[in-house]
């Protein structure tokens, strides 16, 4: 069961986003938004806000998404014990409601599987 670890993973990992940048490949500054467990999808949602994306493409932020899983959304999920068997990370350049329309922000998603102790993309 997923959702009485949701608590503890929030505390855990937000924190540790808010006190140091994430480092990605492009160089752009993360903050963690999110973090949404869901457990009919059997899916961990991380979002998390990229001021600056509206002024790259998505080339320049490709790899970006791959370090995310490995380095950050396994680690946090692997230290709470929550076995999940996606991950979805999504990059918005400005604050947006979970699920809500905003046709002029500029959002980004990828989904991995998580094998092992590896990210796998998976196209979608």
């Amino acid at each position: 069961m997923i959702r009485p670890f949701l608590s503890a993973l929030m505390l855990v990992a937000a924190p540790a986003v808010a006190a140091q940048d994430v480092a990605v490949p492009s160089g752009q500054p993360l903050e963690l938004m999110e973090l949404r467990l869901d457990e009919a999808q059997d899916m961990a949602r991380f979002r998390f806000l990229a001021p600056e994306l509206a002024a790259r493409s998505f080339a320049e932020v490709a790899d970006d998404f791959a370090v995310l899983c490995a380095d950050f959304a396994r680690p946090a999920l692997d230290a709470e014990g929550i076995a999940v068997e996606k991950v979805v990370i999504s990059l918005s350049a400005q604050k947006v409601s979970f699920g809500e329309p905003a046709p002029d922000v500029t959002q980004f998603f990828e989904v991995f599987r998580l094998s092992n102790t590896d990210c796998i993309w998976e196209y979608f």
